[in-house]
């Protein structure tokens, strides 16, 4: 087995990324990533997180290999999946299960699932105890590209996306590509849409290949191929959060569509665009306000645009008025001192903060975006 490793730079904190199809099915057969897992866990106590999607296909299995590692104990934690239930109540919930799962000080939440659940057995494990280890072993592509890696933990405020969190690294992020082989069409192309964010963001030719393999990736044909550009894309998040882990200058570029993006899902209530779709819509609504300001030429925004199009995501949104965006918009946890924080780009492998976009521009640049 050909696994890929990802270092994150993190001091003290530092952690691995292991990603590979059959990462954690292997039949126990030993590998870096399973011996990085042993050690961890390894005489302590753990609660598996997961989701009424994720328990029934890996929860058991996963808590038996933890036992065969030898972890002291394994609980399970299952909520009912979905963003509705990202929020306080299911986070005391875990803490609760890790509780009676006689988890210490020593214990390991490790976290089986999509965003959703990594955000909260993340932050739960953050809380717990004042903090104990987190395991990420993300399910959906978008966690296995995105919320995976990095520390961002939160619940969801009626007023907003991730409003409440924290930054907790996790201790481990194993990456089994086979999990995506149980995935819907949509939630690929959904978590495509940040493998695409960092390609505008960091990586000329990354972009390239996206535009070559569309086909490929969409129907994951090469499953060695997408660990490989996985692990790619950890690997351009990991540099930027070895750099800026809790977001005060260059961490802020990883946020390039959301802020239009979360406005969208905040005006649909959670249960229209899916978070990918969301991104993607915001990263051209991102390059058409560049496109406004001179900040990019209008080929390489084209080229987002086409990208984007050819990945199956929206680049545009329905039933909701420019100043409905707008002022969603205002309530964005990425704003700051008053200002709108915008990560605009500027060619592709670039991007900048833009904080005086005027008014009037980021409204027509929306509206080209409305249907």
């Amino acid at each position: 087995m050909n696994i890929e490793k990802v270092k994150v730079h993190l001091g003290e904190r530092s952690y691995d990324i292991f990603a590979a199809p059959g990462l954690l099915s292997a039949g126990g057969t030993p590998n870096a990533a399973l011996d990085a897992l042993g050690r961890l866990t390894e005489k302590r106590p753990v609660l598996v997180v997961a989701d009424s999607h994720t328990a029934p296909l890996a929860a058991d299995k996963l808590r038996q290999l933890l036992l065969d590692l030898g972890a002291a104990s394994c609980g399970i934690h299952v909520f009912e999946a979905g963003e509705t239930s990202k929020d306080f109540r299911h986070v005391e919930a875990i803490c609760r299960s890790a509780f009676q799962a006689k988890l210490d000080r020593g214990g390991i939440i490790a976290a089986l699932g999509g965003g959703v659940t990594g955000d909260m057995a993340g932050f739960a494990a953050s809380i717990y105890m004042r903090g104990i280890g987190c395991i990420q072993i993300p399910t959906s592509l978008l966690a296995m590209i995105d919320s995976s890696v990095g520390g961002k933990t939160g619940v969801d405020l009626p007023d907003g996306k991730n409003l409440i969190g924290t930054f907790h690294q996790p201790k481990l992020v194993l990456i089994d590509v086979d999990f995506l082989a149980t995935l819907p069409r949509d939630q690929i192309r959904s978590g495509l849409a940040e493998l695409i964010k960092h390609a505008i963001l960091f990586d000329p030719e990354l972009m390239q290949i996206l535009e070559e393999e569309s086909e490929n990736l969409l129907n994951l044909k090469d499953p060695a191929l997408a660990a490989r550009l996985i692990a790619r894309s950890c690997a351009l998040k990991a540099a930027v959060v070895s750099g800026d882990e809790r977001e005060s200058s260059s961490r802020a570029l990883l946020n390039l569509g959301h802020s239009f993006g979360h406005a969208v899902e905040k005006l649909q209530h959670y249960a229209g665009f899916s978070h990918g779709d969301a991104v993607g819509f915001g990263m051209a609504a991102a390059a058409t306000l560049a496109v406004r300001l001179k900040l990019i030429k209008q080929a390489d925004a084209g080229r987002i645009t086409d990208l984007l199009r050819r990945y199956e995501l929206p680049v545009t949104v329905s039933g909701f008025t420019p100043n409905d965006i707008f002022e969603a918009m205002k309530g964005d946890k990425k704003n700051y001192s008053g200002k709108m924080r915008l990560i605009l780009p500027v060619r592709i492998g670039r991007a900048v903060i833009c904080e005086d976009a005027p008014e009037d521009a980021v409204l027509a640049a929306i509206g080209e975006h409305c249907d």
